[in-house]
């Protein structure tokens, strides 16, 4: 299926956090030719502003920084990068303090709709990867599922990712899951996938099949 087939469709994948997204987005993208966005990114590069600018979580000053100099997302279907001021910061924006800190950003809503409005101003068709894709970013996508699996698989993932305790990773999740719940509820109209036992190239063939049946009819 060429990028051509799918004029103005809009793909959404959210869920839980580890549960798959970015590596699911990434590979559903490739598959259909389109790039693919990670909201998750522009959030964490809002903390990881806020961190470097040396003010305490859930701060509104970062806004004010941000706007004059907004970062910028470049979506790919191989992966996502951020830039600002010339400094590509998409590596730092996976440390452990940014992982700690993004919710504190996350929940403000100045913070989400100011996120919200960088994402609406890209161009379909795409594939849109994060929390609240389906329910109120991009309520009108034509196609919209949802990724979840347990703490414990999710910690697994994270593991062979970073030189942490599992036990303490586990554990971050489930905090995280916590704080994020009200941003992270599957649509309505979604398909809600759990990643547990599957392979992510099973997930990716999943949905791509969805969205091909999608739009052939």
């Amino acid at each position: 299926m060429q990028a051509a087939t799918l004029r103005g469709v809009i793909i959404t994948i959210d869920g839980v956090a580890a549960s798959g997204k970015s590596t699911v987005a990434s590979g559903v993208a490739r598959a259909l030719g389109v790039p693919y966005v990670s909201s998750g990114l522009l959030y964490r590069a809002v903390t990881l502003h806020g961190l470097e600018s040396g003010l305490p979580g859930g701060d509104l000053r970062v806004l004010e920084r941000l706007q004059a100099q907004p970062p910028r997302l470049e979506p790919h279907a191989e992966g996502n990068r951020v830039h600002l001021a010339g400094r590509d910061l998409t590596d730092d924006l996976h440390a452990t303090r940014v992982d700690e800190g993004v919710s504190a950003y996350a929940a403000l809503p100045e913070v989400r709709a100011w996120v919200d409005e960088q994402l609406r101003a890209l161009p379909a068709p795409f594939v849109a990867e994060g929390r609240d894709m389906g329910t109120n970013v991009f309520p009108q996508a034509q196609a919209k599922f949802y990724l979840t699996a347990s703490p414990r698989v999710r910690a697994e993932r994270r593991s062979a990712e970073r030189p942490e305790d599992l036990d303490a990773i586990e554990a971050a999740l489930v905090e995280r899951d916590t704080r994020d719940a009200a941003q992270s509820l599957p649509a309505a109209d979604a398909l809600v996938i759990d990643t547990g036992e599957l392979s992510a190239q099973e997930v990716i063939d999943l949905i791509v099949a969805q969205v091909r049946e999608k739009a052939a009819g």
